[in-house]
């Protein structure tokens, strides 16, 4: 089976923005350390060290277990259902959170004590 027809991976899903989407709603704290892009549905999610983890939480409630790095310059998948890297397609661009972003984000947003509050 070819990358690109990996059960459960959709290169064409666009990312569906540039932050987590819950935290963006209001949903938890409302900040991230990195985020992470589900590679079925292009939903972006805070990774598991961010307070709210909502990206291995849509894999969960979705069904969807591969998530990928939205940070500049890293390219790799995860199998959130096997806990385990693997290989993966290209996904439609973009393939990061814009560089200008900080990291924790969204700038102003981010408190004081942010490195406490990792998990």
């Amino acid at each position: 089976m070819a990358q690109d027809q990996i059960p459960g991976i959709d290169p064409a899903a666009r990312p569906s923005g540039t932050g987590c989407v819950e935290c963006s709603a209001g949903d938890g704290p409302g900040w991230w350390f990195h985020l992470r892009r589900c590679a079925a549905c292009g939903h972006i999610g805070c990774c598991d060290s961010s307070p709210g983890q909502h990206a291995t939480m849509h894999a969960r409630h979705e069904g969807h277990p591969f998530l990928t790095s939205f940070e500049p310059g890293e390219d790799w998948f995860w199998d959130a259902e096997n806990e385990q890297l693997v290989a993966g397609p290209a996904l439609a661009p973009p393939t990061s959170h814009p560089l200008e972003q900080p990291t924790p984000g969204p700038e102003g947003r981010v408190p004081a004590d942010w490195q406490r509050q990792l998990h």
